[in-house]
């Protein structure tokens, strides 16, 4: 029997090393590689090609989204499964609009990644139960994310702005020109209606997109 190969991508060793353990007792699964950062990510998946990437967002420069964006980009057939503390109904979305195949936030049981894994591997799809009720919660109350009409990069580029970065450095971050990224910034501010900088990200925050600690309301770094 051909092995399940799995990519693995989180920026801390120590939970890959336990990630790693839980996916290779598991009959069928092998680990081939594994990685901390979006960048990497993209690397090892063109020199491995996996059968899924599990994925985490939270990841040092550019997140985990952008990393789904681009590897689905190079092959339109990668499946990916996204694994990661982020428990927001906005993430979970705009992570299946890059073409991610799966959401696993890490509170769930451990059986749940390993069911995803299998799922994801078979050309299925698996959201986590506690992911999907708060996407039922979410449509059942009403409720519209500022992010909703934003696409997975302009996301990210809002995550980032908000988190402080300038947009020198995002444009050096995910290889777009400075131009570029601020034709996205003045888009961004128009599609979730933010009136200043300052609400902008505030606006993140309200979204989940970014903590109040990691926030940075500072409108001359933005």
């Amino acid at each position: 029997m051909t092995p399940v190969r799995i990519l693995l991508v989180d920026d801390h060793p120590v939970v890959r090393e336990g990630y790693r353990r839980l996916l290779e007792r598991q009959a069928g699964f092998q680990v081939c590689a594994e990685v901390g950062d979006a960048k990497a990510a993209c690397c090892a998946y063109k020199d491995h090609r996996p059968d899924v990437a599990v994925m985490d967002i939270a990841l040092p420069g550019a997140s985990g989204l952008e990393a789904v964006r681009h590897i689905r980009q190079w092959d339109r057939d990668a499946r990916v499964l996204v694994f990661t503390m982020h428990a927001g109904p906005a993430f979970a979305l705009k992570a299946f609009e890059a073409g991610a195949s799966g959401y696993v936030t890490k509170g769930t049981e451990p059986e749940d990644l390993l069911s995803a894994v299998k799922t994801v591997a078979g050309g299925g799809r698996f959201l986590s139960e506690d992911i999907a009720r708060a996407v039922a919660a979410d449509r059942l109350a009403g409720s519209r994310s500022v992010v909703e009409h934003l696409g997975p990069r302009e996301t990210e580029i809002l995550r980032l702005l908000a988190s402080g970065i300038t947009s020198d450095a995002i444009a050096e971050l995910l290889n777009l020109s400075q131009k570029t990224i601020r034709n996205h910034h003045y888009a961004i501010k128009n599609k979730i209606g933010a009136k200043n900088d300052a609400h902008l990200v505030w606006l993140a925050v309200s979204a989940g997109l970014v903590s109040i600690a990691d926030a940075r309301f500072d409108v001359d770094h933005v």
